[in-house]
């Protein structure tokens, strides 16, 4: 089997970078041999290495600054996973897609099903749903994956931000009414393995869209109570932690106040289920760098 990861240094890649390297022959590349931008330069990349699976794990996810830059946003979230469909399909190959619970406005009182219409609020979250939708329309085989608050402890995410503040303020923020569910890369991966390892041993379910995050709830408050409950358990002084509404931290980009996604299709058709949030949290923080 020769996989051809792209993405090389983001989180998640670095994750599947861990979990899959004795499973296959791996090829991973990031901008310096692939520009995403440049969709004949995907189209030679990927006839010239002809994969026997293809996982897209680059995505533009500066949200905020994707007001600024949609058309850079939409190249990397919709047109390459469109032509990186297109050329999966060509070779009979199957393509692993990671999406977002941006696609959704939070208005619902509810976790989110692969059924609910989609309806984003902001520049990012359009893009990865017509991200999705191009590699829909395609019609090859392929698993697209949403997933919601992604960290690990590489590049730049929530975990190592509120790490670091933590410990450099008296007082820090957060907001309190946003709920979701923060799932560690490494769990994405792992989970990424086994569906690999299922559809490699021809014990697949069927192909699509599917839910893929941890289990359980909590709010970016929450969250953020945990990782300093972590440091201080290291006998690290922390700052104060105040909760504020969403209101109270205006950005440039909206977010939804409800990001939960219902994942129980991929238990009842791939047999495959996260661990709870807060349990993987504590896997990430022992995991080594």
């Amino acid at each position: 089997m020769r996989i051809l990861l792209l993405g090389a240094q983001g989180q998640l890649s670095r994750e599947l970078q861990l979990c899959l390297q004795d499973q296959a022959e791996l090829i991973v590349m990031g901008r310096d041999r692939l520009d995403l931008a440049q969709p004949e330069q995907i189209r030679r990349r990927v006839r010239q290495l002809r994969p026997t699976l293809l996982i897209n794990a680059a995505a533009y996810t500066a949200v905020d600054q994707a007001e600024r830059e949609p058309e850079a946003a939409f190249a990397l979230n919709a047109t390459a996973p469109a032509v990186l469909a297109e050329e999966a399909a060509a070779l009979g190959a199957p393509l692993i897609h990671y999406s977002s619970d941006y696609v959704f406005d939070g208005r619902k009182a509810t976790p989110y099903s692969e059924d609910d219409p989609p309806n984003p609020l902001n520049v990012y979250g359009r893009s990865k749903l017509a991200g999705e939708r191009a590699i829909q329309a395609v019609g090859g085989a392929h698993l697209i994956l949403r997933s919601s608050w992604v960290y690990s402890l590489h590049g730049g995410n929530f975990l190592l931000t509120v790490q670091r503040l933590l410990q450099e303020r008296e007082e820090l923020a957060v907001v309190a009414d946003q709920i979701g569910a923060p799932t560690w890369a490494g769990s994405i991966a792992r989970a990424s393995a086994q569906l690999i390892q299922s559809w490699h041993s021809g014990q697949d379910g069927p192909w699509g869209l599917y839910h893929l995050c941890a289990q359980g709830e909590t709010s970016w408050f929450g969250f953020a109570s945990a990782i300093a409950e972590q440091l201080r358990a290291q006998g690290k002084v922390v700052a104060r932690l105040q909760p504020i509404p969403s209101s109270g931290y205006p950005t440039p980009a909206q977010r939804p106040l409800n990001s939960r996604l219902d994942c129980r299709r991929l238990r009842r058709d791939w047999q495959v289920q996260l661990p709870d949030w807060h349990a993987a949290l504590l896997e990430c923080l022992r995991s080594p760098r």
